[in-house]
């Protein structure tokens, strides 16, 4: 049995729709997508983030040498479909150690993003976008600019628009940043659900930081 939904963004539980609203409300947030539990990585996660996504479900590719997906997460119930995807994945650092990524794409307001770095969100933030880009990724020819979005020391983090949807590099351990210099494009997985040239990305244990990250917030 899956755990219930929470608040993308704080992580507290969440009302179900009721005669008076068709959204799930959350107490501090109000409607919101709710998010559900983390999924395990797998084909058989990957098939029904697939099978839900709004939003691009995104992976880096080539994978950086040694890396491999560790699990899904996102926000949206069965009406609405998915519309927050993230992929987390997980490999050698390029310093030494063990290093976290977490690619989420979603729409303006969802939150699932900034939760995940850590911010107060639901966005980047009003200075986004106000400067040079710190770093670009590619996707099927066409260049995304990313912006470098300050989150204390815990994790490193960059923000884009692609699709018309906000897309996050959220890395961990914060010196994990400079894998964006051998991150260079980007892939949709959907492309896989809609038979496209198909992908087979590598799977392993389950990411302990994007378990540790959406956890659900305590009671009381």
């Amino acid at each position: 049995m899956r755990a219930e939904p929470t608040c993308p963004r704080c992580g507290r539980a969440v009302h179900a729709p009721d005669l008076w609203s068709s959204a799930w409300q959350c107490d501090v947030h109000g409607p919101v997508a709710p998010l559900q539990a983390v999924r395990r990585p797998g084909e058989a996660g990957l098939q029904r983030l697939l099978g839900i996504a709004q939003v691009p479900v995104w992976i880096p590719w080539p994978l950086p040498s040694g890396w491999v997906v560790t699990g899904f997460a996102d926000a949206g119930d069965d009406r609405t479909g998915a519309l927050g995807a993230a992929v987390a994945l997980s490999g050698p650092a390029p310093l030494g150690g063990v290093g976290e990524l977490v690619i989420t794409a979603e729409d303006p307001g969802i939150g699932l993003g900034a939760r995940l770095a850590g911010l107060p969100g639901p966005d980047p933030g009003p200075t986004f976008g106000n400067s040079a880009p710190d770093g670009k990724v590619r996707h099927e020819g066409h260049e995304i600019a990313l912006w470098s979005v300050d989150a204390g020391k815990e994790c490193a983090v960059y923000v884009g628009e692609a699709l018309a949807h906000w897309l996050w590099f959220v890395l961990s351990p914060a010196d994990c940043g400079v894998l964006m210099c051998e991150i260079t494009a980007v892939r949709d997985l959907r492309d896989l659900h809609d038979g496209g040239v198909a992908l087979e990305p590598p799977f392993g244990a389950p990411s302990p930081f994007l378990d540790a990250a959406l956890r659900p917030a305590p009671e009381g």
